[in-house]
């Protein structure tokens, strides 16, 4: 069975918990490897042996010009990405062979769940459907794996183990004799949909749904057992393995004649070292030959390898399971009480064994992403600390040291021209002392408030500009060539506006209430 060793790397520590497993044996690199790592060390013990001992010196010169061949041209051979390839083909394979071993659980739950009644009818039926669920697994393991045809070498030995009645063998039988040619797994699925169909014809079923869901079921627990069996028929093309096994063992040919101890060769190379024992050589032959016994091993997880599937075991636990569920438990539950939340509906806190086990809920991605107006009020508040660090800035800058002249504005150059800059404080004042000394105030001091307001006055000033300089009616043409006028609405100008002042104030001063017309005006056209 597959070796597990997850509870040994359970939870991570100081020192790696991958040293623990280096020492273990069974399912190991070096119960793999042992062998040919002898044969390879032994082999490179006796070139060396040959080299140094036993051949006179126009042998050592043809030696060495061996031994630099391969030295130089050994890593032509592509040996990581035809492993690399291999390997990855190969373990997509087992993980895929794995999840395509069916489990009759669910049939089972169907089964007891639809086929009703308590009688020796209704069980039978619901037995002997999950007893033809479990006989068609057996059929397809005996024809994939060794160890399984071992325990159930002929129909015989599959009568004693009950998945296979006396009268069910004559019918296999007699269909192997008629075509011998074809696989037979598939003939308990035909069965066990017959007796679904007559528990339904008998009312044990009371539905056509749950008629069609069980025959679902039964479909794809057959596909899968035929998906094995093309795993097994269907395997990894043979020219690739060849070329990783061609390509491994080459590889090491010439490294064993390559990394010999040359006697040409300086010391400063750091070829002496070999001279004693080829720690590095050794190294790449335990990690290229493992990585190929590791795609070896994996290539047919049905066989007698320590990392293989457990077939048997499978086997066992569906019967025992499925006999459990169909029969044992059919329509049998605890008794109906009250939970321990029943009052407060949820529970607000769950215990633990180890109260500092409890942790606070994940946080999501976005939890502390602030939103766009928490963002626009630290902006504003940062904005707002600027602006009073800028006007204190500037009191103690300038504010603090008054002129000879007895004005502030003495140090402050200011432009020709409009101010472009706004002042909040109105018009500073002297302090008392300075008033009372003997300098008089400038005549260049500065009231901000009237470059405000002078401003103001400019900018009214160039709209109500921009309003005279438009005609009040354009004449214009579309693209048909019709004429067509726009009037534009303006505000009255200072003239009007006087002249309406004169004409109250002349309303006011006649009591007789006689008035004059005002004096037409010609529409000013844009």
């Amino acid at each position: 069975m597959t070796v597990t060793y997850t509870s040994r790397v359970s939870t991570s520590s100081v020192f790696s918990n991958f040293l623990g497993l280096l020492v273990r044996w069974r399912g190991s690199i070096y119960k793999l490897i042992w062998l040919d790592l002898i044969v390879f060390f032994g082999l490179y013990c006796l070139l060396a042996i040959t080299y140094r001992l036993l051949v006179n010196e126009e042998g050592k010169r043809f030696f060495e010009a061996i031994m630099s061949y391969c030295e130089k041209n050994g890593s032509l051979i592509p040996l990581s990405f035809v492993l690399g390839f291999f390997v990855r083909i190969v373990m997509n394979r087992w993980w895929d062979q794995y999840t395509t071993i069916p489990w009759p659980d669910g049939i089972a739950i169907l089964i007891s769940t639809s086929i009703h009644g308590s009688d020796d009818r209704a069980r039978v039926m619901r037995r002997t459907i999950l007893r033809y669920v479990c006989l068609c697994q057996v059929i397809v393991f005996t024809m994939i794996s060794p160890r399984v045809k071992r325990r159930f070498p002929t129909y015989t030995q599959i009568i004693e183990a009950g998945f296979l009645l006396e009268n069910e063998k004559k019918i296999i039988e007699a269909m192997d004799q008629a075509f011998p040619s074809y696989p037979k797994h598939w003939m308990p699925i035909v069965w066990a949909a017959s007796i679904v169909m007559r528990a339904r014809r008998e009312n044990k079923i009371r539905d056509d749904y749950a008629v069609k869901t069980i025959i679902d079921e039964l479909n794809q627990l057959r596909g899968n057992c035929g998906f094995l069996l093309y795993y097994d028929w269907i395997s990894v093309p043979l020219v690739y393995t060849q070329v990783v096994t061609v390509a491994t063992y080459s590889f090491f040919l010439f490294s064993v004649l390559g990394q010999q101890w040359n006697e040409s060769h300086s010391d400063e190379d750091g070829t002496r070292i070999r001279r004693w024992f080829p720690i590095l050589t050794v190294l790449q032959f335990f990690f290229y030959m493992g990585w190929l016994k590791v795609a070896e091993t994996l290539i047919n997880p049905f066989g007698e390898d320590d990392d293989d599937f457990e077939l048997n075991w499978i086997i066992d636990r569906n019967l025992t399971v499925s006999y459990c569920i169909v029969d044992e438990m059919h329509q049998e539950h605890p008794e109906l009480v009250k939970d321990q939340y029943w009052e407060e509906v949820f529970p607000n806190e769950i215990p633990y064994a180890q109260p500092k086990m409890r942790q606070n809920p994940p946080a999501a991605s976005t939890a502390y992403m602030e939103s766009q107006s928490k963002l626009q009020k630290r902006r504003e508040s940062a904005m707002s600390t600027l602006s009073t660090r800028s006007r204190n800035n500037f009191r103690q800058n300038f504010l603090g040291r008054p002129s000879a002249t007895g004005s502030y504005s003495d140090s402050i150059q200011m432009e020709d021209g409009p101010s472009r800059v706004t002042f909040s404080e109105n018009q500073f004042d002297l302090p008392q002392d300075d008033a009372n000394s003997s300098h008089k105030p400038s005549q260049s001091t500065i009231d901000f408030n009237d470059l405000i307001e002078q401003r103001r006055r400019e900018r009214r000033e160039r709209i109500r500009h921009r309003f005279l300089d438009m005609q009040s009616t354009h004449l214009r043409h579309d693209t048909s060539g019709a004429p067509y006028t726009i009037t534009v609405l303006r505000p009255p100008s200072d003239e009007t506006l006087s002249e309406s002042q004169e004409a109250g104030d002349r309303a006011q001063q006649d009591p007789s209430g006689s008035k004059e017309p005002p004096p037409n005006k010609t529409e000013k056209q844009d």
